[in-house]
C-alpha cells in the first residue's frame, strides 16, 4: 500500500503560481501512476492531471492543460504539481492519487488518496 502526503497549498493572486508536493511511503510507489484531483466547494471532486510511474505520460484536464505540470521523482518518491497562471476558479482543496492501473490519455481511477491540501486563487 501507499500512503500520499500533499503540502504545497496557499493562498495566491490570480495570474501567480504554486508548487505542490505530494510525498509518498510505500515500497511499491514507483509501480503505482499517480495524478492530482481538486474539489471546489460545493461541487464534485474532479480530475486535474496523471503520470505514469515512469513520468513517461502525462494526461491533463482541458481547464488546466498549458498552465499545469505533473511531474514525479521516484527517487524521492513525490509527485509534483506546477501550477501557473493560476485563476480564482482553480481555487479547490487539492488532492493527491495513485493507483496501479492507468490507461494513459484518460483519467486516472484511484486507489489510494491524500487528505487534500487547499489552494485559493485570489481575483
Amino acid at each position: 500500500q501507499v500512503q500520499l502526503v500533499e503540502s504545497g497549498g496557499g493562498v495566491v493572486q490570480a495570474g501567480g503560481s504554486l508548487r505542490l508536493s505530494c510525498a509518498a511511503s510505500g515500497r511499491t510507489f514507483s509501480s503505482y501512476s499517480t495524478g492530482w484531483f481538486r474539489q471546489a466547494l460545493g461541487k464534485e471532486r474532479e480530475f486535474v492531471a496523471a503520470t505514469s510511474w515512469q513520468g513517461g505520460s502525462t494526461y491533463y484536464a482541458d481547464s488546466v492543460k498549458g498552465r499545469f505540470t505533473i511531474s514525479r521523482d521516484n527517487a524521492k518518491n513525490t509527485v509534483y504539481l506546477q501550477m501557473n497562471s493560476l485563476k480564482p476558479e482553480d481555487t479547490a482543496v487539492y488532492y493527491c492519487a495513485a493507483s496501479r492501473s492507468w490507461v494513459p490519455g484518460g483519467e486516472l481511477r484511484p486507489t489510494n488518496w491524500g487528505q487534500g491540501t487547499q489552494v485559493t486563487v485570489s481575483s
